[in-house]
């Protein structure tokens, strides 16, 4: 057993401290564990998505079905551990959309959490409760995850920021699956310092980043409202004045994109079947019809089409990192809107979230850190600008994303 972990396993926990005016915290999750007296993280407090295992705690998964079938976990995620030995302290956990199954930020059974920048709007998901509670200050930043855009939408949504680590760079053991081959742990935070403090605790120290090149995907910016464009252009344009840039497509030729956001689909599809298949054909599992829709679909994905998927993601791959190459980064869209309105319709919600994951399937497929900056529209509505790096480049990233975002601010 790690020290982290054995830190986790001899904590005791104590009474909830949360004033959960926002909805973000699940029923189960409700408690609090103390961390080092002292320690980098000393003096912060921490939520983590109801998908991390906390010893001695449920995990639900945001499923009621879920929480029932699978045991109380006897030992914790590694990062929950590693925040814990860190100083910060543990103040509950966040609710989910069902498996991680959404990228919208509602749940069937337990409803949606209130988005503190936008109240009349949703707060993304699958990230919805940490999304939450970092955006109203319940926290100082809480764990997430990432698969197809889980911690990225959210943080767009709600104004702060968020990571998509490089795939395989942190430990997803102990921790509630829905793609293994495509799922990332991370975490979002409400301002670049503590952002960029928990990247010191989490993230290795390896891999540098000397950026010599900036670019800019015309492709990936039409996917996006038109709110995006001039935040979009002064984030590269920041960089543009010390880089050269390039105007670009990412895919290589038109329709490419959507090719490759079905690629992400059925590859992810296949993968979140073969994972919890057994599972939902056995307990019969209650969902929320969206959620529900997405299991159907993802059981009648054959070998064969997720074979052909798996080789169009080795050439997304490929082509993403050529582009990137070790020294290169792209500024996209976080999301390709600003939060869909609460009552927005079924509709409206999967136009949405058909072009978003043109977006960030890009990332995942390519296995890509990606760090999510907040700004804001001229209405005032939170939107994220991200910047693509290279693999194993997160720590470097971030501090580039911060250290440009603080400029940025200083300007405006």
């Amino acid at each position: 057993m790690s020290t982290a972990q054995a830190f986790t396993s001899t904590t005791t926990a104590t009474a909830f401290e949360i004033d959960d005016h926002v909805a973000a915290f699940v029923p189960h999750g409700r408690f609090t564990l103390a961390g080092a007296a002292s320690g980098p993280l000393a003096g912060l407090r921490f939520a983590a998505k109801d998908l991390f295992d906390v010893a001695g705690h449920p995990t639900g998964a945001g499923n009621p079905d879920w929480l029932r079938s699978h045991p109380i976990p006897t030992r914790s995620n590694a990062l929950v551990g590693q925040l814990l030995q860190a100083g910060a302290t543990l103040v509950g956990k966040t609710l989910t959309d069902e498996l991680a199954y959404s990228i919208h930020g509602d749940n069937h059974h337990y409803g949606t959490p209130v988005n503190s920048a936008a109240p009349d709007r949703v707060p993304g998901g699958s990230s919805s409760g940490s999304a939450a509670a970092v955006a109203a200050r319940l926290c100082d930043f809480a764990l997430g995850t990432d698969t197809g855009g889980s911690t990225r939408v959210p943080a767009s949504y709600c104004g702060v920021w968020g990571l998509r680590t490089s795939f395989g760079l942190l430990s997803t053991a102990s921790m509630a699956p829905l793609c293994p081959s495509f799922d990332t742990a991370t975490w979002l935070a409400h301002d670049p310092d503590t952002f960029e403090r928990v990247g010191q605790v989490l993230l290795p120290k390896t891999g540098s980043l000397q950026v010599r090149k900036v670019l800019l995907p015309f492709d990936l910016l039409e996917l996006a409202e038109p709110e995006f464009q001039p935040v979009v252009q002064r984030v590269y344009d920041a960089l543009r004045s010390e880089l050269p840039g390039e105007h670009m497509r990412m895919s290589g030729e038109e329709g490419e994109l959507e090719k490759w956001r079905m690629a992400y689909i059925k590859a992810s599809a296949f993968d979140a079947w073969q994972c919890h298949g057994a599972w939902i054909s056995s307990a019969r599992p209650v969902f929320g019809s969206a959620v529900q829709a997405r299991w159907d679909m993802a059981q009648h994905i054959s070998a064969d089409t997720a074979r052909a998927a798996r080789e169009k993601q080795d050439l997304v791959r490929h082509r993403v990192r050529s582009l990137l190459g070790a020294d290169g980064v792209a500024v996209m869209p976080s999301a390709s809107s600003v939060a869909p309105l609460r009552d927005a319709s079924a509709a409206a919600i999967d136009e949405v979230r058909a072009r978003t994951f043109g977006l960030t399937c890009v990332a995942g497929l390519a296995g890509l850190p990606q760090v999510s900056m907040p700004f804001t529209t001229p209405a005032g509505l939170p939107i994220g600008v991200s910047l693509l790096g290279p693999a194993g480049s997160d720590l470097a990233l971030i501090a580039l994303a911060t250290r440009l975002w603080r400029n940025l601010q200083a300007a405006h």
